[in-house]
């Protein structure tokens, strides 16, 4: 019986390794966002607390300086907190290229892998096809060599 061979198969290949680098692009990129998001939380967890630590100066005796100083870390902590929603918004956008590009690929790989199908298939259609030529061979030659036998 014959062998299918895939003639490209070498491109079903490619897609196949494109298919995984983007899996592996978009799974660091949602590490990324993971990373930022969790940063952004700690930020703000940081700053609730700054915002506590200066309610508590702010009832006591009330030193300038110490409020001063505390209102200065709150603030600087807001633009640190500014920073990181930028970081998140970009890693939330090379999420969506990534997903994008891992969505391209896996469409290329499924549809060479349709291609590969249909020519298994039309491979399948020839097989049968030769062995019923083979068959009826068969069948008239030994047809025809009863047919002398018995004259």
């Amino acid at each position: 019986m014959a062998k299918f061979i895939y003639r490209m198969q070498n491109i079903l290949d490619i897609k196949y390794k494109m298919e995984a680098q983007a899996k592996t692009s978009y799974a660091m990129a949602s590490a990324k966002l993971k990373e930022a998001g969790e940063k952004l939380e700690q930020l703000i967890i940081g700053k609730r607390e700054l915002e506590d630590e200066y309610r508590r100066l702010a009832k006591g005796k009330i030193d300038p300086l110490k409020l001063s100083e505390s209102r200065y870390a709150i603030d600087f902590q807001k633009e640190k907190i500014k920073a990181q929603l930028v970081e998140v918004r970009v890693a939330e956008k090379n999420l969506e290229i990534a997903r994008a590009r891992l969505n391209e690929m896996m469409k290329d790989r499924k549809t060479h892998e349709k291609l590969r199908e249909h020519a298994f298939n039309e491979f399948l259609v020839e097989i049968n096809e030769q062995e019923k030529r083979e068959i009826d061979e068969l069948v008239s030659y030994r047809f025809g060599a009863a047919k002398e036998e018995g004259r």
